[in-house]
């Protein structure tokens, strides 16, 4: 099989996180996780909570948890920039299980100055973190 590959950058707003030729990229969309190979037509998509896999060749992927943003495919390469990124490896599992008891604490009250979307994505962001950081 031929391994093709692409140049892949993943930003923050505070900085880069990773930039490499890769294989493949799998990422969680709003219509559905979705995967990119060489060669695949540009597009543009909006991206949820989840999880990003990178392939470099046929190794093991890396994992990465994301709390959302934007996916760009060019011809010359795919561009994600996300609101946050976290390599599954570098999740601190303790401090995720506290900010999801949090948030389903909060969650379970009826306090009226609840922001409920605002813990509902808390919940999901750790939710994420923990599924992630269990995938390794």
């Amino acid at each position: 099989m031929l391994n093709r590959s692409f140049h892949l950058e993943i930003r923050t707003p505070e900085q880069s996180v990773y930039e490499a030729d890769v294989t493949s990229v799998s990422a969680p969309g709003v219509e559905g996780n979705f995967q990119i190979l060489a060669g695949h037509i540009p597009f543009l998509t909006a991206l949820e909570v989840g999880e990003i896999r990178i392939r470099e060749s046929s190794d093991t992927p890396q994992l990465m948890a994301t709390s959302g943003g934007v996916f760009e495919v060019l011809r010359t390469g795919v561009t994600v920039l996300v609101e946050t990124a976290e390599w599954a490896s570098e999740i601190d599992v303790a401090r995720a299980e506290s900010a999801l008891e949090r948030a389903q604490a909060q969650l379970t009250t009826n306090a009226p100055d609840l922001n409920r979307p605002r813990a509902e994505a808390a919940l999901a962001r750790a939710q994420n973190r923990i599924k992630v950081a269990s995938n390794l």
